[in-house]
């Protein structure tokens, strides 16, 4: 899903936030033959219907006034975090539109796969902005889903920061498996997602958080995804998956702790792509957070767009000329990568039930809290 309208949402200045981000990755998976024939579909704005699935009235007629009073709507918008901007309600509006018009490519049976690098804004709840978020897509997207043919649906969530809002969109709704990876709340914002937080009274363990220590690396978040996720959704069965790949977790990002490379993220798509194809194959990827712009974004999300394609990209491919000439003549003080890769080793070894990896704390308490709820044994490697 692809339109340069979606560059509307801007939240300005030095916000973290800068959709440059979008426009390198297109352009560097354009230029790298990632996208040839490839169709790319223009979205519509979501209609007020559609944002009411998740949404309350009366925080849409406050994103709407907004921009004509932009210190005094309250619903946590005029913040440093969300700002108002000119064109709010329209911009937020196209990156649900985005995210809906994925869901109906695959409900449809046009496709298997769809992808929106626009999406995946998590964190807006019920009645208000939060963390760069207006709209949460995510969970309309899956709430339309919910009404059009699915009802079991595994939401991953690989961000840095933790899925907030779409674990709150659902968490009494046995038919939404969310589980989020995250770097552990007590040392980031949101502050929320401890292992605890495992589901309402009428969804006992269909959310799932694993809370992972800052500076973890490739290996150690590939163990813990590996030891934690494929059980699950061999247990819960999920007819499709719906992914936000925030890429926010790199080793270079300002604003978190966690210390993953382009070559993890390159290797995470494709478990998910793995993951998908052994359920069934539908799979719906929304992009994120990421707020290394240059270095970081473009590459890993190149990478997500080929993998969705099925069009996977190796990581030694060198950096287009046209692209770095591009981004040099824009800022000429910025150190470039060369190649699609950090050289980073995402290669990991299993969990087998021990306590010798630094993650193994967090994947205990994650197994110990939700695994039992789906008739797993937490401490059987085999589950």
């Amino acid at each position: 899903m692809w339109n340069s309208a979606l560059l509307d949402y801007d939240l300005g200045g030095s916000h973290p936030l800068n959709p440059v981000r979008l426009d390198l990755t297109i352009r560097l998976a354009s230029e790298l033959g990632v996208l040839d024939g490839v169709s790319l579909l223009v979205p519509e704005q979501a209609p007020e219907s559609e944002l009411l699935r998740i949404h309350s009235p009366d925080y849409l007629d406050a994103v709407k006034r907004a921009p004509d009073a932009p210190y005094d709507v309250g619903h946590g918008l005029g913040t440093d975090d969300n700002p108002v901007f000119e064109n709010m309600h329209s911009a937020a509006s196209l990156v649900v539109g985005s995210s809906l018009l994925a869901a109906r490519q695959i409900a449809s049976g046009t496709t298997d796969r769809a992808v929106n690098i626009a999406g995946g804004l998590h964190h807006a709840m019920r009645d208000s902005a939060a963390g760069f978020c207006i709209y949460n897509d995510c969970s309309v997207a899956i709430s339309w889903l919910l009404d059009n043919g699915f009802d079991r649906i595994a939401y991953i969530d690989t961000d840095v920061h933790h899925g907030d809002g779409v674990q709150a969109a659902f968490y009494d709704d046995p038919r939404v498996l969310t589980i989020s990876l995250h770097q552990h709340p007590m040392t980031l914002w949101p502050g929320t997602g401890l292992p605890g937080e495992t589901g309402g009274d009428g969804a006992p363990g269909c959310s799932v958080n694993l809370a992972l220590p800052p500076m973890t690396s490739d290996a150690g978040w590939l163990r813990a995804f590996d030891a934690v996720v494929p059980s699950l959704l061999g247990a819960f069965q999920p007819q499709l998956l719906v992914t936000q790949c925030g890429v926010d977790s790199h080793r270079d990002d300002p604003l978190a702790d966690l210390a993953l490379t382009v070559d993890g993220h390159r290797t995470i798509y494709q478990r998910l792509r793995d993951l998908a194809e052994h359920h069934g194959g539908k799979w719906l990827a929304l992009g994120g957070g990421g707020y290394q712009l240059v270095k970081v974004v473009p590459r890993s999300w190149t990478h997500l767009l080929a993998t969705v394609l099925g069009r996977d990209v190796a990581p030694d491919t060198p950096m287009p000329q046209g692209w770095l000439r591009a981004v040099r003549a824009a800022a000429p003080q910025l150190e470039l990568p060369t190649t699609l890769s950090d050289g980073g080793d995402p290669s990991c070894q299993p969990w087998g039930g021990d306590s010798e990896h630094r993650v193994d704390e967090a994947i205990t308490r994650t197994r110990h809290a939700v695994f039992p709820l789906h008739g797993l044994d937490p401490d059987d490697p085999r589950d």
